[in-house]
C-alpha cells in the first residue's frame, strides 16, 4: 500500500512562491506517474499539473502555466510542486497523487486515474 506524505502547505503573500513536496512510501519499483490536484471553496478540483512515470512528459493547467512547475526525483520517490507568482485565487487545499500502475512516458489528468492521495494541505495566498 502506497501512503503518500505532504508538506509545504501553509499562507504566503501574493507575489510569493511556496514549493510543495509529496513524499511516497511504501513504493514498489522505480517512479510513478504523480499529478497535483486543488480544490477551492466551491469549486470542483481540478489537475494543475501532472507528470509521467519517466518524467520526460509533463501537463500544466492553462490557469497556472508558466507559474507552476511539477517536477519527480524517482531516487527519492518523491514529487515537487514549485509554485511561483502566487496570488489570492490560487487559495485552494492542494493534493498530490500517485496512479499506481503507469504507462512510462504518459501522464494522467483525471481524479479516476490515480489509486493513491495525500492529505491535501491547505495554501492560503494573502493580497
Amino acid at each position: 500500500q502506497v501512503q503518500l506524505g505532504e508538506s509545504g502547505g501553509g499562507g504566503v503573500q501574493a507575489g510569493g512562491s511556496r514549493r510543495r513536496s509529496c513524499a511516497a512510501a511504501g513504493r514498489t519499483g522505480s517512479g510513478d506517474a504523480m499529478g497535483w490536484f486543488r480544490q477551492a471553496p466551491g469549486k470542483e478540483r481540478e489537475c494543475v499539473a501532472a507528470i509521467s512515470r519517466s518524467g520526460g512528459n509533463t501537463f500544466s493547467a492553462d490557469s497556472v502555466k508558466g507559474r507552476f512547475t511539477i517536477s519527480t526525483d524517482n531516487a527519492k520517490n518523491t514529487a515537487y510542486l514549485q509554485m511561483n507568482s502566487l496570488q489570492p485565487e490560487a487559495t485552494a487545499v492542494y493534493y498530490c497523487a500517485a496512479v499506481g500502475t503507469s504507462s512510462l512516458n504518459q501522464y494522467y489528468r483525471g481524479d479516476d486515474d490515480y489509486g493513491y492521495w495525500g492529505q491535501g494541505p491547505q495554501v492560503t495566498v494573502s493580497s
